[in-house]
């Protein structure tokens, strides 16, 4: 199985690039985690937040691979504990579909990939950078998959 990450944006702080790569090594071959970047929708006076937020929409609903389980990170969704995660990745790696993760820009996802996800997932009530979401997502897939293992990462 592997996790796709689609993700709007591209060209992050090397900060972000380097804390997402160190947690996407650490997990096995079996439960692999690709990060997708899509552009930034062109924003300006001519083009409303809608019409950025649907073209990024587009971009990532294009991303999606074959037949894969689709959740979207949205303040909406069900806010899940580590257990929870733990538990779904499991169902996930059983499933022998892949899975998107689908993390929209500065004005959300588009009503389109927000009717395609299976899933809604909340990472918090609070409002992350989006470069940090990446980080957070890759280190919680990460302990997740410790949990399920046994592995002591998960206690520090």
């Amino acid at each position: 199985m592997r996790i796709h990450l689609i993700a709007v944006g591209t060209r992050m702080p090397a900060w972000v690039t380097q804390g997402y790569q160190d947690y996407a090594k650490r997990l096995p071959r079996e439960c692999t985690l690709r990060l997708v970047e899509i552009p930034l929708g062109q924003r300006g006076k001519t083009r409303t937040a809608a019409q950025s937020r649907n073209e990024e929409g587009r971009l990532m609903l294009a991303a999606l691979p074959r037949d894969c389980l689709v959740v979207a990170l949205d303040v909406e969704g069900q806010a899940w504990s580590t257990e929870t995660l733990a538990d779904n990745l499991q169902q996930w790696l059983g499933s022998g579909r892949d899975v998107a993760l689908l993390v929209g820009g500065p004005d959300g996802l588009s009503p389109d990939c927000l009717a395609r996800a299976e899933r809604r997932w909340s990472l918090s009530a609070l409002t992350y950078p989006h470069a940090l979401v990446r980080v957070i997502v890759a280190e919680q897939l990460y302990r997740a998959w410790t949990l399920s293992t046994g592995h002591p990462y998960h206690r520090s």
